[in-house]
């Protein structure tokens, strides 16, 4: 997590938040709530509800629960309406990616959602949620599938198995929402009936469904050695064509790895990030590596191009690649949609995880 000041960007999403429990901007003004409600009425309705009391068509959910705009307030719900959710009628809005909402427009939106629903936000941890594996499957079963399906697909309730949800959720803004339900819906507080123990090992569980159903012990996955930094070494490099000059778009980077093309990858976010979902082949280099002069001996010098990508989406990249291109670099490139869009966006990750069959 970055201090003091978070990003919150996804692809040409950008927006500056100067306290870290707060989603800070001054109140809608009554021209600005009035278009974002029709904004609203007009794209989300027909699915969410005329009131935002959800489940009016495809098991879309409330959007005026208090538990929602408590923890997914702002980047949850900003990059659902921007992104959507591949494989869910959830659909992206954003004009990027064809949709028909600007960048103002998505924060208005967003804005307004939360100012319906007068609660103040809350900054989850960060840290992974550890449980059993064997008994989160077993109380998802009796208590979770028969609503959210037996392989998280949706019956009656959102489809919890989404890749794009389970990448792009923490694990404890699922754990939330297990605990404390969602108010107005038939989402109870599972707190109230379930040990925090089961909660734990149903977290968990969803969490490990990230790529597959079938149950299996997680086992954390080495990082690349120096001699497999470069993918595909001994193919030609690919021909970027670059945005302003440093940035490679989601699209040309995902043609590049598809065309197996001389590439290195770098993950420039804190390493336990990459162990969660990472793009093919990264490398795991964290921005505040200290190693940047000793990393230059051990990329390629050939032609090869490095692309680093980050969270935020591009802060943590964009550093990492002035100092390579300061020790002399050229065939440099940030992911100028970052993890968060190249997710989003369709494109495949990797956990950093290498999986077996529970003992």
């Amino acid at each position: 997590m970055m201090h003091p000041i978070r990003l919150i960007v996804c692809c040409g999403l950008l927006l500056a938040v100067s306290q870290l429990d707060a989603f800070e901007a001054p109140p809608l003004t009554p021209g600005e709530a009035a278009a974002a409600a029709n904004d609203y009425q007009r794209y989300c309705a027909l699915c969410h509800g005329a009131d935002r009391q959800g489940g009016v068509n495809d098991h879309a959910p409330s959007l005026r629960s208090e538990t929602l705009l408590r923890t997914g307030f702002p980047e949850f719900i900003l990059f659902t309406i921007a992104y959507g959710r591949r494989g869910t009628p959830m659909g992206a809005y954003f004009e990027e990616v064809g949709g028909p909402m600007n960048n103002d427009e998505l924060y208005r939106l967003t804005r307004w959602l939360k100012e319906q629903v007068d609660v103040e936000s809350i900054d989850l941890p960060a840290e992974p949620i550890r449980g059993d594996l064997q008994r989160g499957q077993q109380v998802y079963t009796e208590r979770c599938a028969t609503c959210h399906g037996a392989e998280g697909e949706g019956v009656s309730a959102p489809a919890v198995g989404n890749p794009a949800l389970l990448a792009l959720a923490s694990d404890a803004f699922m754990r939330y929402t297990i605990e404390h339900g969602r108010d107005g819906t038939e989402m109870i507080a599972w707190g109230e009936v379930l040990p925090a123990a089961d909660i734990d090992a149903v977290t968990a569980f969803l969490r490990s469904r990230e790529t597959h159903w079938e149950l299996t012990k997680p086992v954390l996955q080495p990082p690349p050695k120096v001699g497999q930094y470069v993918l595909n070494p001994d193919a030609p490099a690919p021909e970027f064509q670059l945005k302003d000059g440093l940035y490679v778009m989601a699209e040309e980077l995902n043609r590049a790895l598809q065309e197996k093309r001389r590439i290195v990858v770098l993950d420039t976010r804190v390493t336990s990030m990459w162990q969660i979902a990472h793009i093919e082949g990264a490398v795991p280099i964290p921005y505040y590596h200290d190693g940047i002069a000793g990393l230059t001996e051990d990329l390629p010098t050939d032609g090869a191009w490095i692309v680093a990508y980050c969270e935020c989406p591009r802060a943590a990249a964009e550093s990492v690649t002035r100092k390579l291109r300061a020790a002399g670099f050229q065939n440099t490139a940030v992911l100028y949609e970052g993890i968060q869009g190249w997710i989003s966006l369709g494109y495949p990750v990797f956990v950093g995880e290498l999986t077996e069959p529970p003992q």
